[in-house]
Formats: structure tokens, sequence, C-alpha cells
């Protein structure tokens, strides 16, 4: 009896180490394919950059997917509305950060709360480094940090998302399950970005400011915070 007992726990552990070992395959192969994806996207963007220059025309970038949206303002006296979409974008403290959907209705929401916000679109760079550097999952209401596949397998399996890449590539592509995966991301916790000791300018970027939309500038503003 005691030796099959030791039989059924070593095929039991046999199995686990094969379906491991196959789930890693998955994860190599797909994390390869997204490189392979993001390289053809950053070619495509080159070419038709050139081709619109060689035709003499400006360069017009597509619409952005993605919004990286950063609380940089106000905590006080705050009207009800604006207070109401903050809490809805989870943006509840100073330096906390979180990925937008780029919809029409998301874009009205960021317009009404413009004061408290600065907000553009991340580059493949940004995302990843935040995801790995500063990412936390919400896991029974815990914060957890994205410590291996596994938490991520755990959470968001039931959508086909099993690692910390297939976390990225959700984000990056406004995938269809973009918005579990921003979910299950904790808000990001920067640090400041303009320094403690200088005054923050609270006035539109566009206007030498720091406030509302800053298109890919977001991306020296979250490099400098995270």
């Amino acid at each position: 009896m005691h030796h099959r007992g030791q039989g059924r726990r070593r095929l039991t552990y046999l199995r686990e180490e094969q379906a491991r070992k196959a789930k890693r395959q998955v994860i190599f192969k797909r994390a390869e394919q997204y490189v392979n994806e993001y390289k053809k996207a950053e070619r495509e963007e080159i070419r038709l950059k050139r081709q619109a220059k060689a035709n003499g025309d400006f360069y017009v970038p597509a619409q952005p997917k993605v919004y990286f949206v950063m609380r940089i303002k106000g905590i006080n006296n705050i009207a009800p509305k604006p207070r109401k979409i903050l809490q809805l974008l989870r943006l509840l403290q100073i330096n906390n950060g979180v990925f937008v959907k780029v919809t029409k209705a998301t874009s009205e929401m960021l317009l009404r709360v413009e004061p408290y916000i600065t907000y553009g679109e991340p580059n493949l760079k940004t995302v990843r480094e935040l995801i790995y550097k500063r990412g936390y999952g919400k896991v029974n209401k815990q914060r957890i940090p994205l410590s291996s596949n596994q938490i991520i397998e755990e959470s968001l399996g039931k959508y086909g998302i099993i690692s910390i890449e297939d976390v990225v590539h959700e984000i990056v592509t406004a995938g269809p399950h973009f918005k579990q995966v921003s979910n299950f991301l904790w808000p990001f916790k920067l640090s400041n970005p303009l320094g403690g000791s200088r005054p923050r300018k609270f006035k539109q970027f566009i206007e030498g400011g720091e406030l509302g939309k800053r298109e890919h500038f977001i991306n020296d503003l979250v490099r400098k915070a995270n």
C-alpha cells in the first residue's frame, strides 16, 4: 500500500511538472509573438512617416487607443462631479496613475477632470516599465506585487491571460479584456515627477504648465516618476 501511494504521488508530480513545462512553453512562444508584433507595428509607422515625407505631407499618427492618466493636483474642495469621476478612475491620491481605454465617454470624463490630472499616450516601453517596476494586482481586495505569473493566471486565466507579458500586451493593444486587466492592476503609485522643491505649474501643458493632455510627452513624465 505504501509503495502504491508513493507511485501515485510520483505520477501526480510528473503530470504537474509536464503541465508546468507546457505552460512555460506557451508563455515563451506568446512573448516571442508579441515581440514580432511590436516590431512589425514599429516598422510600419516608420514606413508611413517616410511615405508622408516623400509625398510632402504631414504624418498623422493613428488615434491613441490607450491613455496613461496621472493625478497631479487637488484633494480638497473638489466639486461633487469631478470628485465622482476621479473616484471612478480610481485616482484617489496625488501621483496615482491608471491606464484608460480611449473612447468618447472616457475622453469626455478626462476633459471634466483636466484641472486635476495629466494624461497622454504611453508607448510600449512605458507600459512595460510601469507594470514590471510598479505593478501590483488586486487579489481578494489586497494589493499584491506581481512577483510571479501564477498570481496573474489565478486572477485572469479565465480570459486567457496567464503571464505578465500577456498583461502588457492587453494594455498596449487595448485588447478585448482591457477592462478586466486594468481593474486587476492596482493604481500605480508614482513619485513626484517634478521634484519636491519646484512649485507645480497648474496651467495647461500646452501653456507651459503640467495639467491636461500631453500626448506622447506623458512618457517623459512617467520616466521621471517611475
